[in-house]
């Protein structure tokens, strides 16, 4: 007789704190950690567009019951928005649709603008998103060039500033609420200066008080064992207590 095949090790319990690549989507590296090491339940914290890169909390066995408690937290990123360009997704993947002279923005023009969209916003969503109407997301009904109206949302915006301004890009630092669009807060202050503006890169640095710098790069954790995974775990009591 053969010998039994071996029971599938029992999912980790924990936190993994992942510096997201630019291309792959928030479900997309879940999906990479779940098949690399032959994980059953794995979720994350808080999605990521696939432009955007940075700090994406994913969440492997029972930890997923936190999903909640990340989704809420306050996020911080850092960004780039390049004026005299909109775009149909407010970012560098849509398609551009108008271009405008930027000459005549200032860098204090650009502070004050960024300073009025800071305290409570309402904020209307983009039509690129996952926000669903009739069952369908948003995303889906826009690719069929289809354009609903979209209800505003209440968020909060703590920090909007300027890093550093080399027309034709801004570089600026966020520090928001959960569920704020970023590419459309660009947007808003490329209408707001009369000239356009899309969101070109961004970086999230922080989800409440999970930090960046302590993420490990996607691929250093995909070419490592699970040994190396589970060294990697930060302890779901760390956050609450055991569900």
């Amino acid at each position: 007789m053969g010998s039994r095949p071996l029971s599938p090790l029992p999912d980790p319990d924990g936190v993994l704190l992942v510096d997201k690549p630019s291309g792959w989507t928030s479900h997309d590296v879940v999906a990479a950690v779940r098949g690399r090491f032959r994980l059953r339940k794995v979720g994350h914290g808080g999605t990521l567009d696939p432009m955007a890169t940075g700090l994406l909390v994913v969440l492997i066995g029972r930890a997923t019951r936190l999903a909640d408690r990340f989704m809420n937290s306050d996020k911080a990123y850092v960004g780039v928005m390049r004026l005299g360009i909109e775009t149909d997704t407010e970012d560098a993947d849509g398609r551009v649709v108008a271009e405008r002279d930027i000459s005549g923005v200032t860098e204090t023009a650009l502070r004050e603008a960024l300073a009025r969209r800071t305290g409570d916003v309402w904020q209307v969503p983009p039509m690129i998103s996952a926000i669903k109407r009739g069952g369908q997301p948003l995303y889906k009904l826009a690719r069929r060039g289809q354009v609903v109206e979209r209800e505003p949302r209440l968020i909060h915006i703590y920090e909007f500033s300027l890093l550093e301004f080399a027309p034709p890009r801004a570089k600026f630092q966020l520090r928001c609420t959960k569920g704020t669009y970023v590419r459309t807060l660009c947007a808003d202050v490329g209408r707001d200066l009369g000239c356009g503006a899309f969101l070109e890169e961004l970086t999230r640095t922080h989800s409440g008080d999970l930090a960046l710098e302590d993420a490990a790069p996607l691929k250093e954790i995909l070419d490592g064992d699970r040994a190396a995974l589970e060294a990697r775990l930060r302890r779901m009591e760390t956050f609450a207590p055991l569900p």
